[in-house]
């Protein structure tokens, strides 16, 4: 969950570096350093954000062709500058620092053997083993590149790292293994004069678009005159050179105030790009999902999603329309939860996995034990085409969302549920269950979704009054029944995650089983109210809030005949969008956390505690 950025060049680099950190920031946000190389190591760190460094490190006046960086969010030890990476391990003869994003788990017995052979450390991080590591190979004669190859295979856990030695001026080694990284190969993709490492690409656009995605065990070198791989075994190998498709303008805020604010006005084109297949057609076919998604699907007996936080809720809503549309038995589960319980694997199950970034380590960890287990038929929804998800599944469905910077997930979740209904029609067609009629009609409301979508953000301004009546609450309840209940939970963690509102999920008809208990005059309770075959059912679940004194929030569908009163307050979104409902009316519940937020003056895009891309367990 921390940000990498290295880098060799005929020129200044601290610049690059600096800039690579701040498109990076999204990762984690508690503290900044940077490492670099001239005739000695001139290493800056600053607890706080990357403009913390960038104030020291202008303030030193620093420069240099070569360097490495890093943003951290704290696993190993607190948020304080001794903890903050680079690390390092000086001598007399050479020092050596490093940058590292993920877990050394046996870094405790690693310490204690390099303690033993009087290595000193200073800070309470996994990451210093590393660079203490790396100093006693390199004590015997043996060059960076090789260093860092024989260190790796003592590390157990997930890694990417990026290390430099005083010895060695002009070289950049980096390798991974669970984390990502990638090499960005400099001047128009010749890799001459200059060269570059990244936790993401968003990082590197600066500099160049020529990026390759180093595989599981690969130690790659870095220099002005090239770059060289080898894999997990030290064999040479090549990585496809490919040229992002990501566009600078796609990170920056422009007209918004705030990247969350701007990824939820993004989503009706966000589904749009993701929908561009299907509504551009007359039918869905199963070659959405791959070549071999048709035969997988064919002998699907049941299903299987695992995902974590927001990807989770998606997998659940999906859970409703699989089983009712489609007729497919299916299961979600948290994937940190499933990989360390016994479970029992069943022949012809289809593994899903969804995940925004596509380097989650609990999503990918499951996906790799759901394989063990011989649940070998898989697919992964992702927003990242070359992340370590997709390369690992059969089938695969690009979202389309493009980048999404804001902690807080929007459009990733809207584009995952608009990709599992497109995955419920093929199946529910391949299984005789979708009618030629009905599946154009479907089609049809796919297309409109994107309208329907920015009607529904015309609600803002009423939604930005309501949350000033949040700003001041510490509880709240959100309530859904049917498909739209994990639409609740969703909100409420969106809630809770940027306003530090403690917010609970439920379903309405749980009220009497112990949630009613809260209700007073001081709990907002929201509701998901949309025009189903549920609604007369919600309708008594909200005369039980009010007659406790609660106070209603309901957003619902136009012909729902909800009326405003006093306590109850009512958003019509509309007409009923159907089976599409849950998508539209995750909306408003977005932008009542992110008005909350605003109006409790939190940090929307970088919520305390949290960062973007969870690739630790």
């Amino acid at each position: 969950m921390c940000g990498i950025v290295g880098a060799v060049a005929q020129r200044n680099v601290v610049p690059i570096l600096i800039e690579g950190l701040r498109k990076l920031e999204y990762r984690g946000y508690d503290s900044a350093g940077i490492a670099l190389l001239n005739d000695r190591m001139e290493r800056v760190r600053a607890v706080g954000r990357v403009a913390d460094l960038q104030a020291r490190t202008d303030a030193a006046e620093s420069t240099a062709p070569t360097g490495i960086a890093h943003t951290r969010w704290a696993t190993h030890g607190g948020v304080t500058e001794s903890n903050a990476h680079p690390h390092a391990s000086l001598g007399n003869d050479f020092s050596v620092s490093v940058v590292h994003n993920g877990i050394i788990e046996n870094h405790e017995a690693l310490r204690k053997s390099l303690k033993a052979d009087g290595f000193n450390f200073t800070s309470e991080t996994d990451t210093e083993v590393i660079a203490h590591l790396l100093h006693r190979y390199l004590r015997t004669g043996i060059k960076l590149f090789e260093a860092v190859q024989k260190a790796v295979k003592e590390l157990h856990g997930a890694y990417a790292i990026a290390a430099i030695n005083t010895a060695e001026p002009g070289v950049v080694v980096g390798s991974r293994k669970g984390s990502p990284l990638l090499l960005g190969v400099g001047n128009g993709g010749s890799g001459k004069g200059e060269n570059f490492l990244a936790s993401d690409t968003s990082a590197l656009l600066q500099v160049t678009r020529s990026v390759a995605y180093l595989e599981e065990g690969d130690v790659v070198e870095i220099s002005t005159n090239g770059y060289r791989i080898v894999d997990d075994n030290g064999q040479p190998v090549e990585r496809a050179i490919i040229e992002s498709q990501l566009s600078a303008d796609a990170i920056e805020l422009g007209k918004y105030d705030h990247y969350m604010q701007k990824e939820i006005f993004e989503q009706p084109g966000a589904i749009a790009n993701t929908l561009e297949m299907v509504t551009n057609a007359q039918s869905v076919s199963a070659g959405l999902f791959g070549a071999d998604a048709e035969a997988i699907f064919s002998r699907t007996k049941q299903v299987l999603i695992l995902a974590c936080g927001t990807s989770y809720h998606s997998g659940v809503v999906a859970k409703y329309w699989l089983e009712s549309v489609a007729k497919v038995p299916t299961s979600v589960e948290i994937a940190s939860e499933y990989r360390y319980r016994d479970s029992v694997p069943l022949a012809d199950t289809l593994v899903i996995t969804i995940s925004q970034s596509g380097e989650t380590a609990d999503t990918l960890a499951a996906l790799q034990h759901a394989k063990a287990l011989g649940m070998t038929d898989t697919l992964s929804i992702c927003n990242v085409p070359e992340s370590a998800l997709i390369r690992q599944s059969k089938l695969r469905f690009l979202t389309r969302a493009g980048p999404e910077i804001g902690v807080a997930s929007t459009k990733a979740f809207t584009t995952q549920l608009a990709s599992l209904f497109v995955l419920t029609l093929v199946m529910a067609k391949l299984r005789d269950q979708l009618g030629a009629e009905h599946e154009a009609e479907l089609i049809k409301q796919l297309r409109h979704l994107p309208a329907a979508m920015n009607r529904v953000l015309e609600c803002e301004r009423v939604v930005k009054h309501w949350a000033g009546r949040f700003a001041p609450r510490e509880n709240a309840l959100f309530l859904g029944r049917g498909v739209h209940f994990p639409i609740a939970m969703e909100g409420a963690l969106k809630l809770k995650e940027i306003t530090y509102i403690h917010a609970e999920a439920y379903a309405a008809g749980e009220l009497k089983h112990g949630p009613l208990a809260l209700v007073d005059s001081r709990m907002p309770v929201v509701v998901v109210a949309p025009n189903d075959v549920l609604i007369e059912k919600l309708k008594s679940n909200l005369q039980e809030v009010r007659a406790r004194g609660g106070e209603l929030f309901v957003f619902a569908d136009q012909e729902t005949l909800i009326e405003p009163s006093d306590g109850v307050n009512v958003i019509n979104l509309g007409d009923h969008a159907g089976l599409l409902s849950p998508i539209l009316h995750v909306v408003p519940l977005q932008l009542l956390a992110y008005h909350a937020a605003l109006a409790r003056g939190t940090d929307v895009d970088k919520p305390r505690n949290l960062a973007k891309s969870v690739t630790v367990e």
